[in-house]
């Protein structure tokens, strides 16, 4: 059941959201075949806003030190002019006068980008965020559905294998009573004779003694902790 757009908006409200293309672990999420035109699409328009954003509070700081260097040349070119101001003296007033004012309209520009950019960076990085949320939950609904496959197919070969194993021990026991008459009756020679490739016998003492052996070992370890336990 897929989610919709309006629960993945209502779990945003309040919540402090990373730069998505500046995350690395967002960067791996996605599969080449995930990675949709309209993903790449905003992270491109995302990069853009975030480039112009640093180049204006970049540029906005040049303009700042330009103007203050500017007002102190003004100052003492005042000084200089006194009351009776040369051409030159006249015209390099106009020049910073006019520089000023220049740098004055520039930073008023800067000054709403730098209000408005950070309002359309979030308001896209919000959106992508968006879209993940979508490619997330359907990843997971396609994982969680697979899961459940596999572990019905795990469950179904660990009954079958049950069922092996249950099938392998009574053949070999039946082999073992077989071969066992056979052998009193024609002797160490039945091997050939039946065209056999082990001896069951053989075989099935071994097992007994590896089960006798486990069945020791389990008797003897509450002995031993015994021991340690009077040690102590």
């Amino acid at each position: 059941m897929a989610k919709s757009d309006e629960a993945f908006k209502q779990a945003l409200i309040g919540r402090k959201i990373p730069i998505l293309t500046l995350d690395n672990k967002w960067h791996k999420l996605f599969t080449q075949a995930e990675y949709s035109s309209e993903i790449k699409s905003m992270e491109k328009e995302l990069n853009e806003l975030l480039k112009r954003q640093g180049k204006v509070t970049t540029e906005s700081k040049e303009i700042k030190k330009l103007k203050k260097k500017l007002m102190d040349e003004v100052v003492i070119l005042a000084d200089e002019m006194g009351e009776h101001p040369t051409k030159k003296q006249d015209k390099d007033m106009d020049d910073h006068k006019r520089l000023i004012n220049e740098c004055n309209e520039k930073m008023d520009a800067y000054e709403e980008e730098m209000v408005e950019l950070p309002r359309q960076i979030n308001q896209l990085n919000n959106k992508l965020m968006l879209i993940t949320m979508e490619v997330c939950y359907k990843k997971l609904q396609q994982n969680t559905a697979e899961l459940e496959e596999i572990e019905q197919w795990i469950g179904e070969i660990r009954r079958e294998l049950k069922k092996k194993v249950v099938r392998k021990q009574e053949k070999e026991a039946m082999n073992h009573k077989l071969y066992a008459y056979m052998h009193d009756i024609f002797g160490a020679d039945v091997i050939e004779l039946f065209d056999m490739k082990y001896n069951p016998e053989e075989k099935y003492q071994k097992k007994a003694q590896e089960k006798e052996q486990t069945g020791q070992a389990e008797e003897d370890k509450p002995k031993e902790d015994n021991t340690d336990a009077s040690k102590s």
